[in-house]
């Protein structure tokens, strides 16, 4: 995936990152009715936490039938649901600064995943997402034994997208 080549190529650039695996932060299926119930879980609190130390978020996420996964969708969903008292709803992803990207096995490399995750992103959630993105077809022949990306160009590319979610976050945050 993306996310770790990510996390590798920023700190290589002195910019501080962290991996996350969205699969160990496991939430049941995003459902008002439990929500009023129960609250959110107690995960997407903690994903919260995390996001808030940073100013800049990479998301990469598979393409599943034109879309992004299920599993990100339903973390977004939770995620917009907490905030602490006083809080502005979504506050979390407005004061961010987002890029995104995508692998696939196909010739398109995610892209109609992207406009979704996009989409989420802009509409739903109030989020500024770079226009740069990153897409990576072929991606069982694109990453190397060691998670890198093994074209020069795709790394290239890469490196700059990382480049300048860091500039956009510096400049929102100072």
């Amino acid at each position: 995936g993306l996310n770790s080549p990510f996390a590798m190529i920023a700190e290589a650039n002195g910019i501080p990152a962290t991996f996350l695996d969205l699969g160990d932060y496991p939430m049941p299926i995003y459902n008002g009715d439990s929500e009023a119930s129960e609250g959110p879980p107690e995960n997407s609190k903690k994903l919260k936490t995390v996001l808030e130390a940073h100013t800049g978020v990479f998301i990469a996420s598979p393409e599943y039938n034109a879309s992004i996964s299920p599993l990100l969708k339903n973390t977004l969903d939770w995620l917009s649901r907490v905030r602490a008292e006083g809080e502005a709803p979504l506050e979390v992803f407005k004061t961010r600064v987002f890029a995104v990207g995508s692998a696939s096995p196909g010739g398109m490399g995610g892209l109609r995943s992207l406009i979704t995750l996009r989409h989420v992103l802009e509409l739903g959630l109030g989020a500024l997402v770079l226009p740069d993105q990153f897409a990576v077809p072929r991606a069982h022949e694109a990453f190397g034994e060691d998670g890198h990306l093994t074209n020069k160009e795709a790394q290239e590319r890469y490196k700059l997208l990382i480049q300048k979610l860091a500039r956009a976050a510096h400049v929102l945050h100072g």
